[in-house]
């Protein structure tokens, strides 16, 4: 059969002839306007695998992207594959790839460095300018039935780890490097302001980095009560509101027994940052994890008095092995993240969207293929 104006990766529009075994994958084609179509693969290249995808979370950026077609700088300006945290099967490999078979489970990492600027060179490939990231704009997503991607960037999954929790090394890699950035040790008693998705994988890493102590802040009374299942030390509910940061900055210091070594800001507004200052010891530290805003106005003349450091972390770099590592040994368990699963249909796709842009119960939302 022949499929007209069906979307691949080099052109908006072909004609082509397709089988029953077509690449599928979901599109953002609008403003909370996604569609499953056809989606073309770029060929295998020597040190490439191709992947049939079987598991896929949606992250906060894929929903920014559904709501407003974009997140921060980066535009949706054509019609774009979603999806990042993802995991799967080999089903090929290039002629160069040493270290993988047809069969091998394997979790992505999402994004291809150049390999070759300075800061890539630096082992900095988090932060090289030509990154093309798995469904951020204009790269094409994992959100599909196969994907092609290097083979070193597809890290094999033990026995005793699920697809599911393959793709949750995506987020849980945030988490792993912000503690690494850090320096979370066995004496780091910290707050983490946010209890989201990213704001929890923070506290798991933390955890499993050795922090004794760990207090979580949210305005969310459902996910407060999450963090503290999961394993929080102490929980503080807080307002939106700038002029109740003294007030809170004090509950925080009450729940930690002093003022906190370190603080990670996961949300990333004037509010949440302040806190975060105004809530870290003397001679601490506080790592911008979420990006909220883009520009912000900061108290940060006193926390330089205070030699506060602050340190900003983008994505991730090198922590697949030991995120797999840790969910290995037990070290680290995400399972109880996945809250909701659906289906690989247009009804699940989108059910699966507005499930996640509402928040509430929902805090990772995973796609079985």
């Amino acid at each position: 059969m022949v499929i007209k104006g069906h979307l691949s990766e080099s052109d908006g529009e072909a004609e082509y002839s397709v089988t029953e075994e077509e690449n599928l994958a979901v599109w953002l084609l609008s403003i909370k306007t996604l569609r499953i179509q056809p989606y073309r693969l770029p060929p295998l290249g020597p040190y490439d695998v191709k992947i049939r995808i079987k598991a896929v979370g949606i992250c906060g950026s894929d929903i920014h992207h559904f709501k407003n077609m974009r997140v921060a700088n980066f535009v949706v300006k054509k019609p774009m594959v979603l999806g990042h945290e993802c995991a799967g099967i080999v089903e090929q490999v290039g002629s160069q790839v040493k270290f993988l078979m047809i069969g091998d489970r394997v979790a992505l990492e999402p994004g291809i460095s150049c390999r070759q600027c300075q800061l890539c060179k630096d082992d900095r490939y988090n932060l090289c300018r030509q990154m093309k990231f798995f469904g951020s704009p204009p790269t094409n997503g994992a959100l599909a039935n196969q994907v092609v991607h290097p083979g070193d960037l597809c890290f094999k999954l033990p026995d005793n780890i699920s697809l599911e929790e393959g793709a949750m090394c995506e987020p849980l890699s945030v988490g792993v490097h912000a503690c690494r950035r850090a320096q979370v040790g066995p004496e780091t008693k910290l707050v983490i302001i946010g209890a989201g998705p990213i704001g929890l994988v923070t506290m798991l890493a933390a955890r499993a980095f050795g922090s004794p102590k760990i207090v979580i802040v949210d305005i969310d009374d459902c996910r407060l009560s999450f963090a503290k299942d999961l394993g929080a030390d102490e929980i503080i509910k807080v307002s939106s509101s700038m002029q109740d940061v003294e007030e809170e900055v004090v509950q925080i210091r009450s729940a930690m027994g002093s003022p906190a070594d370190l603080s990670f800001d996961c949300v990333g507004f004037n509010k949440t940052m302040s806190m975060a200052l105004q809530a870290t010891r003397a001679g601490g530290k506080v790592c911008l994890v979420g990006l909220g805003q883009r520009e912000m106005t900061l108290p940060l003349t006193s926390a330089a008095a205070r030699e506060v450091d602050v340190v900003g972390i983008f994505r991730y770099r090198n922590t697949w092995p030991l995120c797999i590592e840790f969910l290995k040994t037990g070290k680290i368990d995400v399972k109880p993240l996945i809250t909701h699963r659906y289906k690989f249909t247009q009804e699940g796709v989108e059910e699966a969207f507005e499930t996640s842009s509402r928040g509430g119960n929902a805090i990772k939302v995973m796609f079985n293929l």
